[in-house]
């Protein structure tokens, strides 16, 4: 009688565990993907460009006009 209720337990639990396995697999996938893809905000090729001017030295004659 100790036997099939270890069993039965055993069987009861497998399933929940498995379940908790496959969940906690794919929140890692999905942290993986939500990683890799806050990653491409911050390359270079996705910003925006800024158009400074380019800072050439001022001649004394041109500060006086």
């Amino acid at each position: 009688m100790k036997k099939s209720t270890t069993t039965l337990w055993l069987s009861l639990a497998t399933s929940p565990f498995l379940m908790a396995c496959l969940g906690l697999r794919s929140v890692t996938e999905w942290l993986t993907e939500a990683g890799k893809m806050s990653e491409e905000v911050f390359r270079g090729d996705r910003l925006p460009l800024l158009n400074f001017p380019s800072a050439e030295p001022q001649n004394s004659s041109e500060s006086q006009n």
